[in-house]
């Protein structure tokens, strides 16, 4: 990873323009071209350096509901349980944790039926408990951290 690659990272962890072309303002502003910032941001990913370029949304500003789900799973049930929770659209993380539970999720839904639903269908397919921890209060941390 060069300077640039070190520039972009800082960049696009922050803010991306809101703009017709926000890969394009990002690019002209480094003094390459659009391509080669979208070369250099495919190999990041292709090298895990970048896990996700998205919009931050909070889900109670929509009216959508969400929650964290912890589980424990037998080793040998582990790729089984990634596989069936990871495919769900509305799971937005899916992790590993020393410990018991070791096993945590978190659901994004437009409604709290649709939410339980999946709760239900997964505990259901692998006959196990999930546990359902919906936040009492939210602390929202911006983490950006500078990467020159």
């Amino acid at each position: 990873m060069d300077k640039i690659d070190r520039t972009i990272l800082d960049r696009i962890n922050k803010a991306l323009p809101i703009a017709e072309r926000p890969f394009k303002d990002v690019a002209d502003s480094l003094g390459i071209s659009e391509k080669e910032l979208l070369d250099r941001i495919r190999k990041m990913i292709s090298d895990g350096l970048i896990r996700r370029i998205g919009a931050v949304i909070d889900p109670r500003v929509i009216g959508w509901k969400s929650t964290l789900c912890a589980a424990d799973i037998k080793p040998e049930r582990l790729e089984e349980f990634s596989a069936l929770v990871g495919g769900y659209d509305e799971v937005t993380h899916n992790y590993l944790r020393d410990g018991r539970p070791n096993c945590w999720f978190t659901i994004v839904a437009p409604s709290m039926e649709r939410l339980l639903g999946i709760i239900l269908e997964i505990e259901q397919k692998l006959g196990i408990e999930i546990y359902n921890l919906p936040a009492r209060k939210v602390f929202k941390i911006r983490v950006a951290l500078d990467i020159q």
